[in-house]
């Protein structure tokens, strides 16, 4: 956890002290709007040869810990630019190359800071965007197979439920028409690449245990929805004399999405609320006049 700073010093006050860095007196909260003496982006020198780093940190949350963290970060050799942000915690480093980022990392917790992999939170950030985009595969997916079975195969399974017959035996002529070829096509291919996208991590987890000689419930689900699967294309486009259920395949792919995404914890995404969403500070191409670039931060505003 981060240093408990409310009324007393923490170790980033005894940093700032060791290294005889003069202290910013503003203690405003870090969403309190700026004042006229701080309006302004702050300019740094960056020379060409400087790269740049990014932070993921836990413990700055006011004006002053923002300055005083970007002071000592300045003050190390090699670094020619810093910018602290608490809005969405994250410091930007420019430095030299021979600064590691382990060194900059040792740094930033010397001052009381946790310090999160930037990696781990792309990571977790990207692994949510595909986590959300299998949700809507699989729903929207789910939807374009049940709508024509609603349409047009459920009136002709439970026809006492329908007032028509004419309508019944109209829907039935259909499907015993050439154009129910392409009717089974369109609702086999909606339904396997909803299987094959929405449920890609439990079908991984699944031949992952398969692997190890583990029969698991992913491996159980998999292997029943791959299953009806194959059933349903054999009734559809075979001789075989079937019933096709496509939309039982479709039905469970919603199905374990959602529980995945919302019911239950996904294996494969443990940590993710741990990593914060990380931001990066912009390097301006405004050039000064000996060449070398300069960087304009405002706390990552």
């Amino acid at each position: 956890m981060p240093d408990d700073h409310h009324g007393r010093s923490t170790r980033l006050d005894a940093v700032v002290r060791d290294r005889g860095i003069d202290a910013p007196a503003d203690d405003s909260p870090a969403d309190a709007p700026r004042s006229e003496s701080g309006a302004g982006p702050r300019v740094a020198r960056v020379p060409e040869s400087h790269v740049h780093d990014t932070f993921s940190v836990e413990g700055i949350d006011t004006k002053r810990r923002e300055g005083l963290l970007e002071a000592v970060l300045r003050d190390c050799d090699g670094v020619s630019a810093a910018s602290a942000t608490a809005r969405n915690g994250t410091v930007g480093v420019h430095h030299d190359p021979s600064v590691s980022r382990d060194d900059l990392r040792e740094t930033l917790e010397a001052c009381g800071l946790v310090v999160d992999r930037t990696d781990r939170a792309f990571e977790a950030r990207r692994a949510s965007q595909f986590a959300s985009a299998r949700v809507a595969v699989a729903v929207l997916f789910g939807l374009m197979v049940a709508t024509p079975y609603i349409a047009v195969l459920y009136p002709t399974r439970i026809e006492w439920l329908f007032y028509d017959p004419v309508t019944v035996a109209y829907l039935q002529s259909l499907l015993d028409s050439q154009m129910a070829t392409h009717f089974f096509v369109n609702l086999g291919a909606l339904s396997g690449i909803a299987f094959l996208v929405a449920c890609a991590p439990i079908v991984r987890r699944a031949l992952g245990g398969l692997a190890e000689g583990r029969l698991t419930t992913d491996a159980l689900f998999v292997g029943s929805v791959a299953g009806l699967f194959a059933y349903s294309t054999a009734a559809a486009f075979t001789g075989f004399d079937g019933t096709v259920h496509y939309d039982l395949v479709a039905y469970a792919v919603v199905g374990a999405t959602l529980w995945t995404h919302f019911g239950a914890a996904d294996p494969a995404a443990e940590g993710r609320d741990a990593a914060e969403s990380v931001g990066s500070a912009a390097d301006t191409d405004t050039e000064v006049a000996d060449g070398d670039p300069v960087a304009m931060t405002d706390g990552g505003r």
